[in-house]
């Protein structure tokens, strides 16, 4: 068992607002994956924008999914600190929730997507579009749980997220 933390490392930190970030990439080049998809399909050709669009989407794809790896194992190894003390046990059990959803989907996504993309499956490609609907859910419940924890409880949850543990 890790030992007990009082907030995230430099590299856990790091992880996480470098997927968020490719995470919003993706959702801004979905539309020339769509193109490319269609195109793939048998539909009208992708600009060469659209096609531009849909190979950075592919490699963010590859690259959230890796990072989530890394981000995962690293969570195993090192820990995460505990909610605040005095935290009730319905928010404590909506931000596991929550954790688990976004775990959930940053893995989910880039494989529903590399089955759609290179494998052809229709149900696979319904289903990654159906998550973008989770993102966004998870992402307001998410940002929404962070901003009441900091202005509403006045905890330090949201700062963990923003400096790392002091060491030693």
């Amino acid at each position: 068992m890790p030992p007990a933390r009082t907030g995230y490392s430099a590299a856990q930190i790091a992880l996480h607002w470098v997927i968020a970030v490719l995470v919003v990439a993706q959702v801004v080049l979905h539309e020339g994956m769509h193109a490319a998809y269609r195109e793939a399909r048998g539909g009208p050709a992708a600009t060469a924008a659209e096609s531009l669009m849909a190979d950075l989407h592919v490699a963010g794809g590859i690259a959230v999914f890796l990072l989530a790896l890394l981000r995962v194992a690293l969570r195993l190894r090192r820990g995460a600190p505990p909610p605040p003390a005095e935290e009730r046990a319905i928010l404590r059990f909506a931000a596991r929730a929550v954790l688990f959803g976004f775990y959930a989907i940053i893995l989910l996504m880039p494989l529903t997507g590399a089955l759609a993309w290179f494998g052809g499956v229709e149900a696979s490609a319904a289903v990654h579009r159906a998550g973008m609907l989770a993102i966004f859910v998870l992402l307001l419940l998410h940002v929404a749980g962070a901003l009441y924890q900091h202005f509403v409880l006045k905890t330090d949850v949201m700062r963990r997220i923003l400096r790392p543990e002091k060491s030693g």
